[in-house]
């Protein structure tokens, strides 16, 4: 366990949580909605620090993140746990654990080191929630900027701007699930709320951290096309170099009885992005397909070519210059 960082002592040795946008009231001697940040005596602790549930190196394209360090490797890890209460979460095995697992414990110096060993670029708090393990990717990423490894969190985006400006000097990229543009569909699936989603997404741009952004559509539940369209032009209005990644939903935990995304419909929500004005736009969970492609959005020249999660070509110059037209790709290369 770790004392945990942003919150503050209320009366009757309860706590709140600033850590995130639930705001967690939590009483002595019991946890917020994570369920990983438990009130001991009136103080909050972080009650899985230091043991991670995951550790492996995987593509970057896996979180996924197209435009930051195209080909590279990355040290992957999470805790268990999450803020949300996703009824469809492909993770749900370790997000929404019951028991609190081993008690084997890996440091955030170890981690910097087995990242160091395996000449990976940067480092992905990832498949759970990183927010809710925030104090132990705070160190890991301290560390590793010092050694010059890259951070990065792929995160549903619902942390304070405390939690952000406080992480901020140490993470280089974000890929946020905007898993929705409807607040009762929030509400409903997720027992969260969209505002502080879309505050988060607004303000890390704000803040030069470089961000991706990826919605699983969900049959049902946000494949209207009028959704769809909502989602496209928040982000044209937002960034419109802002890659949005569309995902393919396959039956999982609560949601077995919903079929897999139609591929039709995944390529509309792709022409949607299109239509909109976003610059990237990508369709994942797919067999090889040339939708993963990066193509200049100057003269719509084929820049990075990929098969699932591997990089086949890429004939960007330094410093993400489009080797036909001369356009400068967004990015982090």
């Amino acid at each position: 366990m770790k004392e945990a960082m942003l919150y503050t002592l209320e009366k009757e040795q309860r706590v709140k949580c600033h850590l995130c946008r639930h705001g967690c009231i939590v009483y002595d001697g019991k946890r917020g909605i994570c369920n990983v940040r438990e009130n001991r005596a009136g103080k909050l602790f972080s009650i899985l620090y230091g043991k991670p549930c995951t550790i492996s190196v995987d593509p970057i394209e896996k979180k996924p993140l197209f435009h930051f360090y195209p080909g590279s490797k990355s040290l992957s890890l999470c805790t268990l746990g999450c803020n949300f209460k996703c009824s469809f979460c492909q993770n749900w095995r370790i997000s929404q654990y019951e028991d609190q697992g081993d008690d084997d414990t890996v440091s955030p110096e170890e981690v910097v080191a087995l990242a160091k060993e395996h000449a990976v670029k940067s480092i992905s708090y990832t498949y759970t929630e990183p927010t809710i393990f925030f104090e132990y990717a705070y160190d890991i990423a301290k560390l590793a900027k010092d050694a010059d490894i890259a951070n990065n969190f792929v995160t549903n985006g619902y942390m304070t701007r405390e939690a952000l400006d406080t992480i901020k000097p140490y993470l280089d990229a974000t890929n946020i699930d905007l898993k929705s543009f409807r607040k009762d569909t929030y509400r409903k699936y997720m027992k969260a709320g969209l505002d502080g989603v879309l505050d988060s997404i607004k303000y890390m741009k704000e803040l030069g951290i470089w961000i991706e952004v990826t919605t699983l559509i969900v049959p049902g539940m946000n494949d209207d096309e009028s959704e769809l369209k909502d989602i496209a032009n928040f982000l044209v209005n937002t960034g419109r170099d802002i890659p949005w990644h569309i995902s393919r939903f396959t039956p999982q935990y609560k949601e077995t009885d919903r079929p897999p995304t139609p591929v039709k419909k995944l390529y509309r929500a792709y022409e949607i992005g299109k239509e909109a004005g976003i610059n990237y736009v990508y369709v994942g969970n797919l067999p090889t397909d040339e939708k993963e492609n990066t193509y200049c959005h100057g003269c719509n020249a084929l820049l990075i070519e990929r098969s699932g999660f591997s990089v086949v070509k890429n004939s960007l110059e330094p410093k993400g210059i489009c080797s036909n037209c001369k356009t400068k790709i967004a990015g982090v290369f």
